[in-house]
Formats: C-alpha cells, sequence, structure tokens
C-alpha cells in the first residue's frame, strides 16, 4: 500500500510515517505478539520507527523507545551493524529485496539461533522510496507429520553425517527416491529451508562451535566443516553470521 508524502517537519513526518506503516502491516500490537519474530520499519536513513517487543528483547532493551530512532551501529556489535547497514543499504537504493535470506543471528547472551530473513523497500504514491521494513523468523521445528517426513529426514541425516564432503544434489534424488522438484519442495515445507541453505546451516552450527570451544585455526575449521579454503569459508560465513570467523572467535570469547 503507497503511504502519502507530506512536507511536515523531520520530527512529525517521522511519527506520521510510523504511524502509517503499522497500519500497513495491521498493527505493532499483532507482532508484538509474535515471540518467534522480530519485527521492524525504519525510514530512509536506516533509523528504527516502528519495531516489535521481540526485536526490543534480543537487542537487550528494556522498552521501545530504546530502539526507536536509532540505527543498526547504536545497537549492534561493529561487525554486524556494519553487515546490516549494508543490506539495509541495497534494500532503501532499490538494488534489492531480500527473502528467505538464511542468517545465524546473536541473542544478548550471545547463544547463536537461526532464522530466515525478509526485507522489503516502502515507497510512498509517487514510488519513491521512503523506508524499509522487514521480518526475521525463528526456523521452526521440522514438520514431522508431512507425508514424506521420512524421506527428507533421511536426505538430511545423509548431510549431517557427510557434510565435509561435496554432496551433489543428485546424491539426495538417489537417496530419497523424489526427483529435483519433489525434493526442493518437500524440503522448503518441512524444514523451510532448501537443500542448498540445510546444508550451510548444519556446516555452520559445526563452524561455530569449533570457533566457541577449539583452538583450531580459521583454515582447519574450514576444512573440517567442508570448505576447500579459508577464503570460500569466510566469506559464506560473513553472508550468514554477519561477521567474519574471527569476529565470531572474538565475541563468544567475551562470554
Amino acid at each position: 500500500m503507497p503511504l502519502p508524502s507530506s512536507t511536515f517537519p523531520a520530527q512529525e513526518k517521522r511519527q506520521l510515517m510510523a504511524s502509517q506503516m503499522a497500519n500497513v502491516f495491521f498493527s505493532e500490537s499483532l507482532f508484538d505478539a509474535m515471540p518467534d519474530i522480530v519485527f521492524f520499519v525504519k525510514d530512509s536513513e536506516g533509523r528504527y520507527l516502528v519495531v516489535n517487543h521481540t526485536l526490543v528483547r534480543r537487542c537487550g532493551g528494556r522498552d521501545k523507545e530504546a530502539l526507536l530512532g536509532k540505527k543498526a551501529e547504536e545497537l549492534f556489535p561493529v561487525s554486524l551493524a556494519a553487515s546490516y547497514a549494508a543490506q539495509d543499504a541495497l534494500v532503501l537504493s532499490g538494488k534489492k529485496e531480500i527473502h528467505d535470506q538464511l542468517e545465524l543471528h546473536l541473542y544478548p547472551n550471545r547463544s547463536p539461533g537461526w532464522c530466515l530473513t525478509q526485507k522489503i523497500p516502502l515507497r510512498d504514491t509517487r514510488h519513491q522510496i521512503i523506508g524499509m521494513t522487514g521480518i526475521s523468523r525463528d526456523l521452526a521445528m521440522p514438520d514431522q507429520r508431512h507425508p514424506v517426513y521420512a524421506k527428507i529426514a533421511t536426505a538430511v541425516k545423509h548431510l549431517h553425517q557427510n557434510y565435509t564432503q561435496t554432496i551433489a544434489m543428485a546424491d539426495l534424488v538417489k537417496l530419497t527416491g523424489l526427483s529435483v522438484a519433489q525434493l526442493e519442495r518437500n524440503f522448503h515445507k518441512i524444514f523451510s529451508l532448501t537443500p542448498r541453505q540445510m546444508m550451510v546451516k548444519i556446516r555452520l552450527d559445526a563452524a561455530s562451535s569449533l570457533l566457541a570451544e577449539s583452538k583450531l585455526s580459521i583454515t582447519d575449521i574450514a576444512v573440517a566443516c567442508g570448505y576447500q579454503d579459508h577464503s570460500a569459508f569466510s566469506r559464506i560465513f560473513k553472508a550468514t553470521v554477519g561477521m567474519t570467523p574471527s569476529e565470531y572467535r572474538d565475541v563468544m570469547l567475551r562470554k
């Protein structure tokens, strides 16, 4: 739903936008009632206008006022803030929307949690981008009642047991007896992930544990988790976690 332009002073405009945007997305109270979903609206400068209680808690804040009007760099560690700001800049420029981006978030106690993130721009009646909205949804438990759950679970078990190796889609097709299209469709229905995302998750689960609990070098951890070289591992880790493996280790060592 397009939002009207205005010539109000900056503070009044932000308040008006916050009210209108909250209405566009049904209501703040709806998202406040969803503890597994982070919801926010930002203005064109990346400042929070609307947030839900889940985001407040995960930022370690006491109330919404602690977040409103602030940017990512005021709320998150430097490395994470830079990653979030770069992602937001792409959305606010109109160059990219974020859909089902698998991300590993760190909660205030530094415990990791997986989510799928969506970010889209918000436009006024002239189709100009005036802000953005986003949702990060925690990965749910798999639907074990699905009729092909057993076959997909077999594929996931295979990924867990062989994540240090290169696994082709053909291997999973042969293992499950499903076509590529059936495999991808049912994977998403049961786990909310594609097979590739599941492999990334499994490998980075192992890597994040090793980074936090072992003294292995980054290169050794990369090899142990199925990556051919340090740079490929670091690139995927940063794209998914928002910080490099070294930065993640530093954060976890500060527990």
